[in-house]
């Protein structure tokens, strides 16, 4: 070991989970009403990236990717996130129409973890979402050819500089054809509140034939 070299003991390496609990009474009526809630708990307590949540798919090999997005819709119907519709994930999600998505609360010992099944959103919830991103991301968009190998930042740089100029007198710039939404349609939504000693509460709303139930989880 070098002088100085900090070496983590990953074994030891625990937080006590005190911050609170989860009781059944505690739920709100809907899976996406306490998914709401918790969002904006995350959001008033200052959490970096409330609405990041880790994204798992699968290929056809059945070997699983997973990578961080950004919720930028719930309601009812499910949880909504955009991508480029080339991207690994994308391939992933036309492939089994299946994913799973988890919001990683840290902060506040919570969790949040939705598993269904997917669909593409329609033209117009993409339209009405990328009329409220910046240029610059909407540029970046057109620019970016995600998951495939390039040869070098400066490939990247080149493609950006090329839809700028592209663009340059265009008021508004449009949806690029390869780019829209995905839509989790969840047919199980837990909710995990850590607790001491290892005695986590879990609660979950499960879709069944007649409709949600809610059911505690061992931790």
């Amino acid at each position: 070991m070098a002088d100085g070299e900090i070496v983590l003991d990953l074994p030891t390496m625990r937080v006590a989970y005190e911050h609170g609990d989860l009781q059944e009474s505690d739920l709100a009526a809907t899976w996406h009403d306490q998914l709401q809630n918790w969002l904006d708990d995350a959001k008033q307590a200052g959490l970096a990236e409330p609405n990041a949540m880790v994204l798992a798919t699968a290929g056809v090999d059945g070997y699983p990717s997973s990578r961080t997005v950004l919720a930028k819709g719930l309601d009812a119907r499910g949880l909504v996130f955009f991508t480029n519709y080339t991207s690994t994930k994308s391939h992933d999600l036309m492939a089994t129409r299946a994913a799973s998505a988890t919001f990683p609360w840290y902060g506040l010992h919570r969790q949040a973890s939705v598993r269904g099944t997917v669909e593409k959103v329609s033209p117009a919830e993409t339209a009405a979402y990328w009329a409220k991103r910046p240029r610059g991301s909407q540029l970046g968009a057109w620019a970016s050819p995600q998951s495939i190998v390039v040869s070098g930042r400066g490939s990247l740089e080149a493609a950006l500089a090329n839809v700028e100029r592209r663009f340059a007198d265009a008021e508004t710039v449009p949806v690029p054809p390869h780019w829209g939404g995905w839509r989790i349609v969840p047919e199980v939504v837990e909710f995990w509140q850590g607790r001491r000693d290892r005695m986590h509460d879990r609660l979950r709303f499960k879709l069944n034939r007649d409709g949600w139930k809610v059911e505690r989880l061992g931790p």
